[in-house]
């Protein structure tokens, strides 16, 4: 799956980027319909420790899945964020089962 990132008020590294998409891949295995996910990542000026933001945007057929997670780091909230959509996909792929 082709993943579209942008980081705001940073550059992220390829390290990140890598893990962004190995987690992706793997929220790819609960719904194989996937069209295209974008991937938005923040750092909020603040002196909270949560200061990372991580959006991310799914595409299915008919449909279309926003999650919105903040955390300490870059990966704690995409892994966050990715558990969420494997949830939500697993509930999409069932509604689409019982309709047939």
């Amino acid at each position: 799956m082709k993943v579209n990132t942008q980081s705001v008020n940073f550059n992220a590294d390829r390290k990140l980027i890598n893990f962004l998409q190995n987690r992706l891949d793997k929220v790819e295995t609960f719904y194989s319909k996937v069209i295209s996910s974008d991937v938005y990542m923040k750092v909020e000026n603040t002196s909270a420790k949560e200061n990372k933001i991580v959006e991310i945007k799914i595409s299915v057929p008919k449909d279309k899945f926003v999650v919105k997670k903040q955390c300490k780091s870059f990966e704690e909230a995409v892994d966050s964020a990715c558990s969420s959509l494997e949830r939500r996909l697993i509930k999409q792929k069932q509604k689409l089962r019982l309709q047939v």
